[in-house]
């Protein structure tokens, strides 16, 4: 049976889910800002995701899980090839890690500027370029886009890049829209983080690069003002179209994440 919201189909479109996390307290979890989350496993996320025509997704390490990459491993084991996982790195990590974990289906190492937990940005444009000559990487950046001014040159210059939850910002956005029209990646994620109008950005955003938007869940949405809801996938549906929509709910986040290459064994 196809899943409802009033009435409204959610699984008519396959949907690979950028953004989302998991929270396994058998493994390690470090206070952020005095945050600890609650447990959210694999089996909370398929069983909320049931209803969903789910093609895949990326697993993202958060701030409460800085370095660790023992519950990201065990968390693409138990989900199986078809996701993939963003994780956060020290500069300090070594060629042969990288390469283990992007046999693991790692692909993208995340900059968390907005919470805190990961590299400090001052390495940023040297380990982003290193783990996109090394494995193929891009790197992602929990960033307002109140401070995109000041790092547009560095990520304008950088080979692959995305930014979480549309940047949050209305303050910024015209140079978030100047990354996407130079390729960057955006998440069509977090809607209830924003502070504007989610319809205009997602306009904007396709009209500047009809690559650009990934859709994501972000859940179990921790710290989000308003969490996920079933009407955030359909608000993307009814804002760009039949032919966007297939495109930023599955195509795009595909293409960028290749999780065939991890299916493949490769």
């Amino acid at each position: 049976m196809p899943a409802m919201t009033s009435g409204r189909h959610l699984s008519v479109f396959p949907i690979f889910d950028s953004h989302f996390h998991i929270i396994d307290p058998r493994f390690p979890l470090v206070p952020n800002q005095g945050f600890l989350p609650d447990s959210f496993s694999c089996e909370d996320y398929l069983a909320r995701t049931s209803r969903y025509d789910l093609a895949g997704g990326a697993i993202v390490s958060g701030s409460f899980q800085a370095f660790d990459q023992s519950y990201l491993l065990d968390s693409l084991t138990r989900l199986g090839p078809a996701f993939v996982g963003v994780t956060q790195l020290p500069a300090s990590v070594s060629d042969a890690e990288i390469l283990v974990l992007d046999q693991a289906g790692v692909r993208a190492v995340r900059f968390n500027l907005k919470r805190g937990g990961s590299e400090d940005v001052r390495h940023l444009d040297a380990l982003a370029r290193r783990v996109h000559q090394l494995a193929g990487w891009h790197v992602e950046l929990y960033v307002d886009s109140r401070e995109l001014p000041e790092l547009y040159p560095t990520l304008a210059a950088l080979p692959a890049v995305s930014i979480d939850h549309l940047g949050l910002s209305r303050e910024g956005f015209g140079s978030l829209l100047r990354l996407v029209e130079r390729g960057a990646k955006v998440k069509a994620t977090g809607f209830g983080r924003v502070d504007f109008d989610v319809k205009s950005a997602l306009k904007e955003i396709s009209s500047a690069n009809p690559g650009a938007l990934m859709f994501g869940s972000d859940l179990p949405c921790t710290r989000a003002p308003r969490p996920y809801r079933d009407a955030d996938l359909l608000l993307v549906v009814d804002t760009l179209g039949e032919e966007l929509a297939r495109r930023a709910l599955c195509g795009n986040a595909r293409e960028f994440y290749r999780p065939d290459r991890h299916q493949a064994g490769l």
